[in-house]
């Protein structure tokens, strides 16, 4: 009796069968998410390396005169403040945004083991 109950218990756990228009929905839309994913990666990566060349150029800038003028875009209002000021914020600035850069890699590996998954699932080959 114990091997029919395990047996429901596996139906209930499996999802009803997909029709080949969900499947190839599904498919579609985990690549779309997929290639978000990693169009926002990029554009993260761009911006740290931004942040590291321009620190960069101000550690040089902080060493010989801190209090030097640079301005800065702060939600599209350019600001003046000294190097001594600006450096901090923005290695905090870079910091976070490869931050970021990791945490949506891991949701990009994880989706891309789900696709996976899916693809075997269903037994989808690229054409």
């Amino acid at each position: 009796m114990s091997s029919t109950q395990a047996a429901k218990a596996a139906a209930r756990a499996r999802p009803p069968p997909l029709s080949d228009q969900e499947i190839q929905q599904t498919y579609v839309r985990m690549q779309n998410e997929m290639q978000a994913l990693a169009g926002k990666i990029g554009e993260l990566e761009q911006q740290a390396d931004e942040h590291g060349l321009v620190l960069s150029t101000l550690n040089d800038a902080l060493a010989d005169e801190p209090d030097r003028k640079c301005f800065r875009l702060i939600g599209g209002v350019l600001v003046e403040r000294t190097v001594k000021d600006v450096v901090p914020t923005l290695v905090t600035t870079r910091d976070g945004i490869r931050k970021a850069v990791a945490n949506l890699t891991e949701q990009y590996k994880s989706k891309e083991q789900d696709l996976d998954t899916f693809k075997q699932e269903y037994n989808i080959r690229p054409v």
